[in-house]
């Protein structure tokens, strides 16, 4: 076993979860969104729902999660929300959110030592780290209402600068909303907001 894979083992658990569990990435997520999120949410990668189950609970905002993975959106309803299986964003229509929230998958993952299995799909952003951000980020303008505001979880292993660089690119300006550092990485939590 390489060092990425006993890594990547090590931080996906070796039991046989299927669904992404609140982690230190959730609660800052979670912080930023109770702080920030205003009118209709829409947690995407929502995992077990509990993110958007605090930013229900405490703002009393109507808030719907979406994941790829039916086990994930089953959790969320199991929370209270409002849990659908969606493909990202393109289920959703025009304008119809207010404050989008995101923690994608962000672990940078050599494309030889990758799993199949749900937790690959919530962990994995492929082998930049960015996989997953790239779609988000150039699909998120078209659901978001005017004077919206994003919610993107950013992690210093997917290359911090490179994220802000396809936030540009994506006609939004970032502001770090809450940031913290961990041994192995430094999570930012980034308001977008379009220019």
């Amino acid at each position: 076993m390489t060092d990425d894979e006993g890594g990547l083992a090590e931080r996906r658990g070796l039991d046989e979860a299927v669904v992404y569990q609140p982690a230190e990435d959730s609660g800052l997520l979670a912080e930023a969104a109770v702080e920030t999120a205003a009118g209709r949410v829409l947690e995407v990668g929502t995992g077990s729902g509990w993110v958007a189950q605090q930013v229900a609970e405490e703002r009393g905002l109507d808030v719907v999660g979406s994941d790829l993975n039916p086990h994930a959106a089953r959790q969320a309803r199991d929370r209270g929300v409002e849990g659908v299986v969606a493909d990202l964003l393109a289920p959703f229509r025009a304008d119809a959110f207010d404050t989008v929230c995101f923690n994608p998958p962000y672990l940078p993952t050599d494309p030889d030592n990758e799993w199949d299995d749900w937790m690959e799909h919530a962990l994995s952003g492929g082998e930049s780290g960015r996989e997953l951000i790239e779609p988000f980020l150039d699909d998120v303008g078209r659901v978001l209402a005017p004077e919206g505001v994003v919610l993107l979880l950013v992690s210093s292993l997917t290359g911090y600068e490179e994220v802000l660089a396809l936030v540009a690119d994506a006609g939004f300006e970032a502001e770090p909303v809450v940031e913290e550092s961990f041994p192995f990485e430094t999570l930012t939590v980034l308001a977008l907001r379009e220019v």
